[in-house]
């Protein structure tokens, strides 16, 4: 009897060792997320399954055990979820059953304006169409040091805010979205990406942070790759060092809200110091919220002995060291590139 119970003490206590080991995170440590899709309909043995297979849990029969215990059965929800591998299966059980842990992957790139973002938030229905526009010239921003005193002169599509809220990957909650605060985090990430880490090359640029960013973005909208970021910031910045037009169509489209459509001599006339073929100097401000890539290369041109460049209708940049070059290339590759 002895040996009987004993052997029960140890298979009871083997078992509790095994299920609290199983029910715990996979990894405490981690700070990675996953996207997983519970079906509508599932069972708590196809989500124990999925997860397991996800890799989200060690063990479905562990997990089926604790959604038991605790009479969760037909009460975890279906939808899209970004879980952490630091979850135990507590946790993971109380976000399923809740569904408050349902998040969006929100993805903002590279050279998207103000505007931009407002369209991408409002059609995944994450608020209202405008509401980002509306907050980024109404809303209360001033602890944020680094961004302009004043909108005086700034395009009011954007603000004071554009060009200063960073590109990446966001995950936000699906309800109780708020506008300032998403642009409060994009804001949070450009200073910590951009003037803590880059500190060094801002002061060595010998460039204010607002020239460096609307130069950024300049060359966010006028440059495919690296190389080209370079050699186009140079480009740019002798331009501006030596008192010339920059000549940036994409600073004509920024302030007449014409992403793409094709620009007439018409537009190159308009009167507005956003207007860089009319204008000599900087726009007033940003056009676009560069990623770091172009930011970089406004603080780190490379020299070169070009004056001009040009896109042709597949892609290709083309450098000259003259005005006479440049109008070569230009008819050669693009003809006039202009509507009457």
């Amino acid at each position: 009897m002895k040996k009987l119970f004993l052997l029960i003490v140890v298979l009871v206590a083997g078992f509790v060792a095994w299920y609290f080991h199983a029910i715990s995170a996979m990894d405490s440590d981690s700070v990675d997320r996953k996207k997983v899709s519970i079906q509508s309909g599932w069972s708590t043995m196809q989500i124990a399954n999925y997860l397991d297979d996800e890799g989200m849990i060690r063990s479905p029969l562990a997990f089926r055990l604790f959604v038991r215990s605790k009479k969760m059965d037909g009460k975890l929800q279906a939808g899209m979820y970004l879980l952490q591998k630091s979850l135990s299966v507590s946790e993971i059980a109380d976000a399923l059953r809740s569904g408050k842990a349902e998040e969006l992957i929100v993805t903002i790139p590279e050279g998207y304006t103000v505007q931009d973002i407002d369209t991408l938030l409002s059609s995944m229905d994450l608020m209202e169409e405008g509401e980002i526009v509306r907050c980024a010239s109404e809303c209360d921003f001033s602890t944020y040091d680094f961004l302009p005193k004043t909108t005086e002169g700034l395009a009011e599509r954007g603000g004071k805010l554009e060009g200063f809220l960073y590109p990446d990957t966001y995950y936000v909650q699906s309800e109780g979205f708020v506008a300032k605060f998403f642009l409060e985090r994009m804001l949070n990430a450009f200073r910590n990406t951009v003037i803590t880490e880059h500190a060094t090359e801002i002061e060595a640029s010998g460039r204010s942070l607002h020239e460096l960013i609307t130069m950024g973005s300049l060359i966010e909208e006028e440059t495919r790759t690296t190389t080209e970021r370079q050699i186009v910031s140079d480009i740019l910045w002798k331009r501006y060092d030596n008192g010339m037009g920059l000549g940036v169509d994409a600073t004509v489209r920024y302030i007449l809200n014409k992403p793409t459509q094709d620009i007439t001599y018409g537009d190159l006339n308009t009167n507005s110091p956003y207007n860089t073929r009319k204008f000599r100097g900087l726009p007033p401000g940003p056009i676009a919220n560069a990623g770091l890539p172009s930011i970089l290369a406004a603080m780190t041109p490379k020299g070169s002995p070009y004056w001009y460049y040009l896109h042709d209708t597949k892609g290709q940049i083309h450098y000259a060291k003259t005005n006479e070059e440049h109008n070569t290339n230009r008819y050669f590759y693009l003809g006039s590139g202009l509507k009457e």
